[in-house]
């Protein structure tokens, strides 16, 4: 059985980057697969950061 807390921890770091944070994951990536995945993490948080503006009718 995996470690639950460990990767709500993990998630909970992950959900604070910023964009150019990602934007250095990804360029500095060891692998295409690692690279893929910040890629997606970072499309993930603007989903994330455009639904709290529309739910604050902000854009």
């Amino acid at each position: 059985m995996c470690d639950v807390q460990k990767y709500i921890d993990i998630y909970e770091e992950l959900e604070k980057l910023e964009p150019d944070d990602t934007l250095q994951l990804v360029l500095e990536a060891k692998t295409e697969a690692q690279k893929d995945f910040f890629e997606m993490l970072g499309d993930y948080l603007l989903a994330l950061k455009q639904q709290e503006l529309i739910g604050r009718k902000l854009i």
